[in-house]
């Protein structure tokens, strides 16, 4: 590591997607950890689910050529991630677009990471679910080149905010 670099400052869209997919693939199976009643048996869960979904935004980000320093000032800030992935091209569900921004303003990365008081109140399994699947999947194919014309996909389905 380059002096003075931040990690991952210099990893490529790809390098970053590729991490998010590992972090989504580790979700699912710590989601088969937890307990029904026993909401500190999810924070694992929650914890790579919600970080697979700003490793997935940043890959946008970066691929849409957005400066890694200006990303890095975001944080953990998933509504400020999705604001400027949507202007990139992302198109998410109404519900998912709401579910990143009630992300964030409870602070769930925060409160999974440090705050087994308040378990109980962040937001539904099923909810962080869907949302790290469709971001996982229309990020994808937004940043991978079109078989077709060499060009980037646009993704866009019925109903999408």
């Amino acid at each position: 590591m380059t002096e003075g670099k931040y990690p991952g400052e210099l990893a490529s869209p790809q390098q970053i997607h590729d991490l998010a997919e590992e972090y989504r693939k580790g979700a699912t199976l710590l989601l088969q950890l937890g307990r029904s009643g026993k909401p500190l048996t999810r924070a694992p869960f929650r914890l790579s689910a919600i970080h697979a979904i700003e490793l997935y935004l940043t890959a946008l980000l970066l691929h849409r050529g957005h400066d890694p320093n200006q990303i890095r000032k975001m944080q953990h800030d998933l509504a400020a991630r999705a604001k400027h992935t949507g202007e990139a091209g992302l198109r998410l569900r109404a519900k998912t677009a709401n579910h990143l921004q009630s992300l964030s303003q409870n602070r769930e990365y925060l409160v999974t990471r440090y705050g087994p008081e308040l378990a109980a109140t962040a937001s539904q399994i099923n909810r962080l679910t869907a949302t790290l699947e469709e971001v996982a999947a229309k990020v994808t194919l937004l940043i991978a080149p079109s078989t077709r014309t060499g060009q980037q996909s646009d993704v866009a389905a019925p109903g999408e905010a």
